[in-house]
């Protein structure tokens, strides 16, 4: 289903787009990602609509038998924001430790503040901090929106899935060309 749709207090989620987790990926595909969220970025910011950067630092302590963590070799700045993604100093910034944002963060009290109905989630991994993010959002009565060319995924198996199976249950999916053509019907 493409999107149908922007309400009038709509917020941008960009999901960890930072330097280890865009190195995950194939180049050309994190290159892809930022280039579409970076449209977007600057969509949001035109409209001045509210912009929510999120990196993560840490996880959760629970076991699990496969973990997504980086190796010990990380690099410095792996929880930095990517130099390549728009950065505004109105954006809301939000670290995380789990794969959703919602989860431990002020993030939904943040957007309820600004009367947010509406969010577009892009970024880092589909099948984990995105997925999450977009199961939280719709469970707290977001309308949620993914523009599936600002997504990807380690596992393109894993963000196919996601995208074919998962997502259409709890958002609405179209392009980044989609979403900005929408969005200027607005102004």
């Amino acid at each position: 289903m493409p999107i149908t749709q922007i309400d009038t207090h709509t917020a941008l989620i960009v999901i960890d787009l930072q330097h280890g987790i865009v190195d995950l990926v194939a180049p050309n595909d994190a290159k892809t990602v930022i280039e579409h969220t970076n449209l977007l970025l600057t969509t949001f910011h035109r409209q001045n609509w509210p912009v929510v950067q999120v990196n993560v630092a840490g996880r959760p302590i629970g076991r699990v038998d496969a973990s997504p963590r980086p190796s010990n070799n990380q690099v410095n700045n792996w929880a930095t924001l990517h130099k390549d993604v728009v950065h505004h100093p109105d954006d809301i910034a939000i670290t995380k430790k789990t794969w959703g944002a919602f989860s431990h963060t002020h993030l939904h009290e943040k957007l309820q503040q600004l009367h947010v109905s509406q969010v577009v989630i892009v970024g880092i991994a589909t099948s984990m901090g995105v997925l999450s993010t977009a199961m939280q959002a719709y469970e707290l009565g977001y309308n949620v929106a993914i523009c599936n060319d600002a997504v990807t995924d380690p596992s393109l198996d894993n963000h196919a899935f996601a995208l074919s199976s998962v997502i259409p249950k709890i958002s609405e999916v179209g392009t980044t060309l989609d979403f900005i053509s929408l969005a200027k019907s607005l102004y």
